[in-house]
């Protein structure tokens, strides 16, 4: 009887992690939540172009992506961040969009910045580890400093599921145990 209710637990168990896995690929395949979104330019609430600011200015990733060295996230920039600069730096090409900067900063609001990558649901991407192993945020993201206000998501990095990832860890000897992403 012991050994019939086991089985019969087991089962269970192998048709549920089925359903759930087999379901998550669904989700992506039918782009409901796919690894990756594209967010267009034009819906974010501020053109923020990262060729003047990484290219131009070489400003780091890690002064607005603050926690991505400490954190499973790189971190949304604070208004707090970006004023840094710009209670004295005007914007000279698009001064518009600074004094939407400023407008937030005065008011105490966040910038609701739209979110850009998403992973799949099931997959951990824990930024610290890359970042304090060596890996550039270009590797994952692409050129940022030579992208202007339109060119929001790297070409690259469109497709952020497991093969892509998988040879990443292979071409940097990095470890392929499942329990690295999926915990």
């Amino acid at each position: 009887m012991k050994r019939l209710w086991l089985t019969a637990a087991l089962g269970g168990v192998l048709i549920l992690g089925t359903v759930a896995f087999v379901g998550g690929q669904g989700e992506q395949d039918a782009g409901a939540a796919a690894p990756a979104t594209t967010v267009e330019a034009a819906s974010q609430p501020i053109q923020f172009p990262h060729n003047t600011h990484a290219g131009q200015f070489q400003i780091d990733c890690q002064y607005c992506h603050f926690s991505a060295e400490r954190s499973v996230d790189a971190g949304i920039p604070p208004v707090e961040s970006c004023m840094g600069c710009h209670r004295v730096v005007p914007g000279r090409n698009n001064p518009e969009e600074v004094a939407k900067v400023v407008e937030h900063y005065n008011a105490g609001t966040p910038i609701p910045w739209r979110r850009i990558y998403k992973v799949s649901d099931h997959v951990r991407f824990p930024h610290l580890r890359h970042v304090n192993a060596g890996v550039d945020c270009q590797t994952c993201h692409g050129q940022v400093q030579e992208m202007g206000v339109l060119e929001t998501v790297a070409p690259e990095a469109r497709d952020l599921k497991m093969g892509w990832c998988i040879s990443c860890h292979v071409e940097q000897n990095a470890s392929r145990d499942c329990t690295v992403c999926h915990y």
